[in-house]
């Protein structure tokens, strides 16, 4: 295979989709799982991260205490059911931010190679990565032990410093590729760190950010079937 002229670095909630995948997916698992006690565990998760971020709490600890939700959770069951979830969003219009989505099949028509990043885990990441062709899927990794999940990551959540970090990872192994032709999609103050290094990093629906980063150019977040 060619190495690729260009490496594409996209976030996927709300600026490649249109939703926030990691409770989206919760409520899908547990009421599918657990039916009503399952959505009703959902919503006390989201209700308490909610109120956890409303006080201050940093997101990469936000992000674990997410994990700690899916404790039990058998992994093959939990990957099972998120190729289901997708199935079934996918199949709704609005599910892809449209916007996004056509300028990474450019991309992808051009030759570059994509690579999504994103805090929420392979059960959700894994199958929107397949969808859009994504070559690699840069996520938060949930522990394992004995086929289930124990509540814990396997390293860092994949949230601001580490996104900058897993694509500067990346970018050091593919020397022939010059970040400096490389871009990058996000919408939220948490992917500045992965943005700054490239040398085209696109905001989707953040104006409030492009004066933080310097040669930024906007995307409209405009909703509409993809």
């Amino acid at each position: 295979m060619r190495p690729p002229a260009r490496l594409v670095f996209s976030d996927v909630d709300e600026t490649l989709i249109d939703c926030k995948s990691m409770f989206d997916f919760l409520d899908f698992y547990l009421g599918e799982r657990y039916g009503p006690q399952g959505v009703r565990r959902a919503r006390a998760v989201r209700a308490d991260l909610t109120a956890a971020a409303s006080a201050g709490v940093p997101r990469e600890q936000a992000n674990r205490s997410y994990y700690r939700a899916w404790a039990g959770e058998p992994a093959e069951l939990v990957g099972e059911s998120g190729r289901r979830w997708f199935a079934e969003r996918a199949r709704g219009a609005g599910f892809y931010i449209a916007a996004t989505r056509n300028a990474l099949s450019g991309h992808r028509a051009a030759g570059d190679r994509l690579v999504l990043v994103s805090g929420s885990f392979p059960a959700v990441v894994e199958p929107i990565a397949r969808d859009v062709g994504a070559a690699q899927a840069l996520c938060s990794r949930p522990e394992v032990r004995a086929g289930v999940f124990t509540g814990e990551l396997v390293g860092d959540p994949v949230i601001g410093e580490e996104k900058r970090r897993a694509v500067r990872a990346v970018l050091d192994a593919q020397p022939q590729v010059d970040p400096a032709d490389c871009y990058g999609y996000g919408d939220h103050v948490s992917d500045l760190p992965m943005l700054g290094e490239v040398g085209h990093p696109v905001l989707v629906g953040a104006p409030e950010l492009l004066g933080r980063l310097a040669g930024a150019r906007l995307l409209p977040a405009r909703r509409g079937p993809a």
